[in-house]
């Protein structure tokens, strides 16, 4: 006979046709509930992680993984310094940087940040080139003062490309009539569109050598680090450092990594991702409400072979393992499907999205609202694992009742009108 007793009287239970259809309608309406809810856990999962994933790569598009800023001077012989960096195997690219804030001034007065770039290295260490939407980087070019703003700043500014604003410095210089703020005429020569209001709306962008000259400094302000591994950005930049201030000259420096300004967003979507997996993994458990039904029912339906079974000297041991093996082999399905579903739903739901458009005529995500147009996704295998241990083991335990109490079957009641 095939062994264990259990699992072979387990199988031969769910095989069999069942006396009460109602059995088998509740046994259907529990696949059914736990693959709805493990397919909805996987695809929610999967547009968490896409959100995540799409945030990092607009945010890192437009700032470094890790920035090395000297303290209270700029950084020394910055050529030198750029080949120190790049020195460390970590470093995929460097890049000299000068930041400030500025108010600009077109049709009309805007506040914003202005970043001095050296158009050669930029693309080493951000995408702002590749967020163009009029005008190329190159376009900056030392002395000549072009600037390119962010489409939103443009906009507020009232500009366009070839139009001039007026750059006023937060600094003031001595003259016959008084104090007055440092100014200088710029060209817009170009706008990006990043996908963040940050820096649509709050970031100018000019050669560092022009941003030197309008705030009177010596050299850039430090230096942008991109890195293999951004999640090793703090402990990369701190041995940078080191090797600054032994290579390049005596000083210190404040290392600042891309987590560090924008912590708090990150920190709200992995919570936000804990608390949907809670949320729906409780969704989960309650679809295993109904293998509890199933299985008492079948247990209450079962009554007189669980006495015969008994009498034959099955232990109780045995006969609860037997209602399990038959609840986890029903849940197992629920899950089976729902993993196959919830990932070709998760895999395919960008397309899914972009059909239900097409057919209703009608928008999920407006580029007028939002600054992510689509639903993104982005399966990981780990989460399906997470989510396919954590369905199972509330199947297991929705078995343990109903089995426990066939375990406590007395032969002699159940059989005593058969």
């Amino acid at each position: 006979m095939f062994r264990p007793l259990e699992v072979f009287i387990g199988l031969r239970y769910t095989r069999a046709k069942r006396r009460n259809h109602f059995i088998s309608f509740i046994s259907l309406a529990s696949i059914l509930g736990i693959a709805v809810g493990v397919t909805a856990l996987i695809a929610v999962i999967s547009v968490m992680n896409g959100f995540g994933t799409e945030l990092k790569q607009r945010i890192l598009g437009m700032v470094s993984h890790a920035t090395i800023e000297g303290v209270d001077e700029g950084v020394r012989d910055w050529p030198r310094a750029i080949e120190v960096v790049r020195q460390n195997p970590h470093v995929l690219g460097a890049a000299p940087y000068v930041e400030r804030q500025a108010m600009l001034q077109g049709e009309r007065v805007s506040g914003a940040i202005v970043r001095g770039i050296v158009p050669e290295l930029e693309p080493k260490v951000s995408d702002v080139g590749e967020r163009m939407v009029s005008g190329k980087l190159d376009d900056l070019v030392a002395g000549h003062f072009g600037i390119v703003l962010g489409k939103e700043l443009a906009a507020t500014l009232g500009v366009g490309v070839g139009d001039k604003v007026t750059v006023f410095a937060p600094e003031f210089s001595a003259t016959p009539i008084g104090a007055l703020p440092r100014t200088k005429r710029f060209s817009v020569v170009g706008l990006f569109e990043a996908g963040m209001q940050e820096y649509d709306s709050g970031l100018a962008v000019m050669h560092m050598q022009d941003a030197e000259t309008l705030y009177r400094l010596d050299g850039p302000s430090g230096i942008r680090v991109k890195l293999d591994d951004m999640f090793r950005a703090f402990a990369v930049g701190r041995e940078i450092a080191q090797d600054l201030a032994n290579k390049v000259g005596s000083g210190y420096y404040r290392i600042t990594d891309w987590m560090q300004g924008h912590s708090n967003l990150f920190q709200a979507i992995a919570m936000e991702k804990k608390v949907m997996f809670l949320i729906l993994s409780l969704i989960v458990a309650v679809a295993t409400f109904n293998l509890v039904s199933t299985l008492v029912m079948l247990v209450q339906d079962k009554q007189a072979d669980i006495a015969i079974l008994r009498t034959l000297g099955q232990s109780p041991a045995s006969v609860m393992g037997t209602f399990v093996v038959q609840g986890v082999l029903v849940g197992s399905i629920g899950i089976l499907l729902g993993v196959v579903l919830g990932v070709l739903l998760a895999s395919n739901l960008s397309s899914i999205v972009h059909w239900i458009e097409r057919t209703f005529h009608t928008t999920f995500l407006s580029p007028e609202v939002y600054y992510i147009t689509e639903l993104p996704s982005e399966l990981h295998w780990d989460d399906v694992a997470w989510i396919t241990v954590t369905a199972f083991v509330f199947c297991a335990l929705a078995t343990l009742y109903p089995a426990r109490r066939a375990a406590k079957t007395e032969p002699a009641a159940a059989l005593r009108y058969e």
